[in-house]
């Protein structure tokens, strides 16, 4: 038989043993053949579309081996398996033995070759789940390493791969990875505390077990003799100095802190030095490791004022908290005359620290430490203590000297607002060409306003001219779809594939190039549905809705000149001009329901007089309810509330209820309305199942007039966002940017994402507030009234809140913030007895910043009754402070 016929057989059927046994038993000759049919056979297939390119990927693992097998040069064979289409296999490991198999009779040289060019072709592989993959190729390369004897280069990401490939094993083996008897455990193990990128692997592999980590177990190795303890110290403090942010040293604090080097192991100079500007993690690890050494005699004086001058530097509260600790331990007694110096000077960097309970503790051991005080020391604690509050600066004056008193400076100039603009829309699309390679781009994440633009063209150029469009998308109909078309798969194999948009776009695609197939296919979907009922919110529907009625106008062959509904601005929002224009340009004819319906929901809420005389002389159906409308003012708003109630949440497939206090909206429609507005303007449910989340960004240009409904809709949809994810934050983002009432529903979609975990989504809250401080358009009673019962059902935090409020502050919007906590505060102070909610002194001192900026006075007796109590809390404190401050 033929032995290219032979090898293609077994790769066609995945017979890999098969296909081991025919390269094993092929001549010289029969080799050559092979090679020179496999790069060609291979470009063929490739050229065949979408199914086929699927199906080579699905008999990589023959490819691989044919290849291994057949090619004469290293160069060719390491370029031939890090093909893109050949790099992926089920069982790399079982892969990397028969290839290594095959080329064993080669020279050690060749193999030696072979695999550093597989080392030089390692490439991060994507995360899936969360869980860290080994590079494609790293098995191979490692292996032929290992049975040469040679050492493997200096390359980052194998040293990478070698971490991620001993987590998989790890997790196989459901335990540890046995590491002890690796090979290349003595090379790699240098190498890590040198090897960019593998920090992340090592992070991810001890979130997956803690206890039986890759940092542990080294750490166990270390302590067992197997590797040399002193080197693991070394390359730790190594990398301590190298720098990096928190994630980057993080694996290495954690093998550090599992070493417990002893304090004669720790280099004190240099952890003294990085204090400074380290990453927190690295910090916290070096104070403990001081404090003991300390403790221990080691630490001389010189260096103890280093370490507690650098912590008091810090601008984390808790390492200067940690500062004033130390002094107050280790300043005092026997030491207190060698120590003084340079724990005075310390504390008076804490006098311009701006939480006032961190100064109050500065003043009294200041006070304790007078005794000890040089001159110099003396001279340096009274000037810094000019800017401290009356009380302490008198303290300060009777134990060290008269203090010259600051002048108090006026708050630093407040940050002009900038809001940066919405992205600008795309020019349309023109010809049938340029809507091909748009519907070849990704439809996923979906982006409403390239949807709207690739629909609006779909729909004018098939009008124009559907034969140019046909020939156009046949290419994209190919590859986007099987060959032949089976619609049974996208009914029963794509869950949803009649309710996302970017299905919809696509269907409406095939339904121009293919009609026949796409109205089989509409067929199915339409019994499915009738039998699995889908849950949708009225806002999606209509999204839907539009996108199904051009479908259905596509498959029946017929057409429109335009749609009305195409945004004209980036919010979403229809020039009425604009929309008069394409009504004209339909020569009376009736629009599209939904559509037409669509375009009202995107009028301006301001029109000019001409253009509702403009409006009156439209013939259509359509064009005389749109002239009512305009005449008449627009369309009224719906009454919208929001506040915190208990609801009810089906728990799923496990059966029964829940019931959790979260924000409720409700949205009453006015009467009067079309019936497909009343639906989208009712909002009153008291169970939610759940929504997409990914839907979301199509809310916002959906209603661009009518701010208050979206943000109601955001607060109604599952995940809620105080647990959602980025497509709520940048429907957030999105919808400020619009017009319309800005109340209830708006204030507690930003209240929500300021209860977020994760800091990068609460930004959305932030930016939101900017966006409206610039436009004057705060809802801040609404915001303090909302935050005040978010707090009181414990369904936000304060501290999370506060950096919301903050980073406004920072960026101009005080006068907005302080507005917001003039209306919470009172709500939120304790009353006599009552213990302080956690985080509400920074919020206290948030406050101050936006009242200073804003130049605020105001009478707030639950204010004035902390401010005069007893005590020096940060809450006391901080109460002080801004009472001062409003009342000056």
């Amino acid at each position: 038989m033929n032995p290219w016929q032979e090898v293609v057989e077994c790769i066609e059927g995945r017979y890999d043993d098969d296909l081991m046994d025919v390269l094993a038993s092929l001549s010289e000759l029969g080799r050559q053949v092979v090679a020179a049919q496999l790069p060609r056979y291979l470009a063929d297939r490739l050229a065949q579309g979408w199914e086929s390119r699927w199906s080579v990927e699905a008999q990589a693992r023959g490819f691989r081996l044919a290849g291994a097998a057949c090619f004469t040069r290293p160069a060719q064979v390491a370029t031939w398996l890090s093909r893109r289409e050949l790099r992926q296999v089920p069982d790399p490991r079982l892969d990397a033995e028969r290839i290594r198999s095959l080329v064993r009779d080669r020279p050690q040289e060749w193999r030696t070759d072979l695999a550093l060019r597989l080392v030089q072709r390692l490439r991060r592989p994507a995360d899936r789940w969360g869980r860290p993959g080994v590079p494609p190729g790293w098995e191979l390369a490692a292996g032929l390493l290992v049975e040469t004897g040679s050492e493997p280069p200096e390359a980052d990401m194998f040293v990478e791969g070698w971490v991620r490939q001993a987590s998989a094993t790890r997790r196989q083996n459901g335990g540890r990875a046995a590491i002890g008897d690796d090979p290349l455990l003595d090379v790699m193990v240098p190498r890590l505390f040198r090897a960019a990128g593998v920090a992340a692997a090592l992070n991810r592999d001890r979130e997956w077990a803690p206890e039986t980590s890759l940092v542990s177990e080294l750490a166990a190795l270390g302590d067992s003799g197997r590797l040399k303890r002193q080197d693991l110290i070394d390359g730790c403090a190594a990398r301590f100095l190298a720098g990096g942010d928190a994630e980057e040293l993080r694996p290495f604090v954690t093998l550090w802190t599992e070493l417990r080097p002893s304090s004669a192991e720790v280099p004190l100079l240099d952890f003294v030095r990085l204090l400074p500007s380290a990453a927190s993690p690295f910090v916290q690890m070096a104070l403990d490791a001081l404090r003991r050494a300390d403790d221990e005699g080691l630490l001389g004086d010189e260096l103890f004022a280093e370490a507690v001058h650098a912590l008091a530097f810090r601008p984390e509260k808790k390492f200067v908290t940690a500062a004033l600790r130390w002094i107050a331990r280790s300043a005092a007694g026997d030491r207190a005359a060698g120590r003084a110096g340079g724990a005075l000077a310390a504390l008076a960097m804490v006098f311009g620290h701006e939480d006032a309970t961190l100064q109050g503790r500065a003043v009294r051991l200041a006070v304790a430490l007078a005794p000890h005080a040089d001159p110099l020391a003396a001279e340096e604690v009274r000037a810094a203590a000019g800017g401290l509050a009356s009380e302490l600066r008198e303290r300060i004056a009777a134990t060290f000297g008269e203090v010259t008193v600051e002048e108090p400076e006026d708050p630093p100039p407040a940050a002009a607002l900038t809001v940066a603009p919405l992205p600008g829309l795309l020019p349309p699309i023109t010809s049938a060409k340029e809507l091909a390679v748009e519907l070849d781009r990704p439809l996923w994440p979906e982006k409403p306003a390239a949807f709207e633009r690739i629909l609006a063209a779909l729909v004018e150029l098939t009008h124009r001219d559907r034969a140019a469009v046909v020939a156009a998308l046949t290419p994209w109909r190919r590859r986007a779809w099987t060959e032949p078309f089976d619609p049974h798969i996208y009914v029963y194999g794509i869950s949803g594939f009649d309710q996302a948009a970017r299905s919809l776009l696509s269907r409406a695609a095939l339904a121009v190039v293919s009609p026949e197939e796409s109205k089989a296919l509409t067929g199915l979907l339409a019994d499915y549905q009738r039998e699995h009922p889908p849950y949708d919110r009225s806002i999606q529907v209509l999204v839907q809705r539009r996108l199904r009625e051009v479908l259905s106008m596509l498959e029946a062959g017929r057409s429109m000149p335009l749609l009305l509904a195409t945004p004209t601005a980036a919010t979403g929002h229809v020039d009425p001009d604009i929309l008069i224009d394409r009504m004209e340009r339909l020569e009376g004819a009736e629009p599209l329901p939904a559509d037409f319906h669509q375009a009202l929901l995107r009028l301006p809420r301001t029109v000019d007089p001409a253009t509702v005389v403009r409006a009156e002389r439209l013939t259509s159906q359509a064009g005389r309810r749109l002239a009512a409308l305009l005449r008449d003012g627009g369309l009224p708003d719906p009454t919208v509330t929001s506040g915190v109630e208990g609801r009810r949440y089906s728990s799923g497939m496990y059966g029964g209820e829940m019931v959790i206090q979260r924000m409720r909206p409700r949205v009453t429609p006015p009467p009067g309305v079309p019936e497909e507005i009343r639906k989208l303007w009712t909002v009153e449910t008291d169970q939610v199942s759940g929504a997409y989340a990914h839907e979301t960004v199509w809310w916002p240009i959906i209603m661009p007039s009518h701010r208050d409904v979206v943000a109601a809709y955001l607060l109604e949809s599952g995940p809620w966002p105080a647990h959602g994810d980025d497509h709520q934050m940048e429907a957030l983002r999105m919808l400020v940017h619009g017009d319309g009432p800005v109340g209830a529903a708006v204030a507690g979609a930003i209240v929500c994402v300021m209860a977020h975990a994760r800091p990068a989504r609460r930004a959305a809250a932030t930016d939101a507030l900017i966006t409206l401080a610039a436009r004057d358009e705060v809802p801040a009673a609404e915001i303090g009234r909302l935050l005040v019962e978010m707090a009181v059902a414990d369904r936000l935090k304060l501290n999370r809140a506060v950096t919301v409020l903050d980073d406004a502050v920072r960026a101009g919007a005080h006068a907005s913030v302080w507005s917001i906590l003039a209306e919470a505060l009172p709500a939120l102070l304790p009353a006599a007895g009552e213990r302080p909610r956690a985080g509400l002194g920074d919020l206290l001192a948030v406050g101050a910043r936006a009242a200073a900026l804003a130049g605020a006075r105001a009478d707030i007796p639950e204010l004035a009754a902390i401010a005069t109590r007893r005590g020096g809390s940060r809450v006391v404190e901080e109460a002080r402070r801004l009472h001062l401050r409003l009342s000056a």
